[in-house]
């Protein structure tokens, strides 16, 4: 019998900006990682009398949510990284590249031309949360290895 294993403990994320460094984590008070097309790649039209065209768009853009521990050093990159994006030249904005790795499903996600959203909601309660960083992504290139 064969099987398959899958561990979240196995996956592993590195993000980069060229001017900023990288933060590399594997675990490091990560909740999830979800990444997301944002542009539908089929498109129909139908005319008058029925006839549909179809349209292929090329588009791989999308979105990477990043949901970590408040307290953890990711949290604490990521601020990082967003203030120093804040203060520096617009063409610094997008320049950040994301790399996701999951070993068990053999899969390697590369994200390019990433920018933050926002900074996430920051609640301060009893028991520490997640936060979920949302970035955009101008491509997003899944590959199996």
């Amino acid at each position: 019998m064969s099987y398959e294993t899958y561990s979240f403990g196995d996956v592993s994320i590195a993000i980069s900006h060229p001017s900023f460094g990288q933060f590399v984590a594997t675990g490091e008070g990560i909740g999830s990682i979800t990444t997301e097309m944002t542009t539908e790649q089929t498109i129909q039209d139908v005319a008058a009398d029925g006839k549909v065209m179809i349209s292929k768009i090329k588009a791989k853009n999308g979105t990477v949510a990043i949901a970590v521990q408040q307290t953890s050093t990711f949290h604490q990159w990521l601020i990082k990284l967003y203030n120093y994006l804040q203060t520096s030249s617009t063409s610094k904005w997008a320049e950040t590249k994301i790399i996701i790795r999951t070993p068990g499903m053999r899969e390697l996600e590369t994200c390019t031309g990433v920018a933050f959203t926002k900074l996430p909601s920051n609640p301060r309660q009893a028991q520490g949360q997640n936060l979920t960083w949302s970035l955009m992504a101008a491509d997003i290139q899944r590959d199996v290895v």
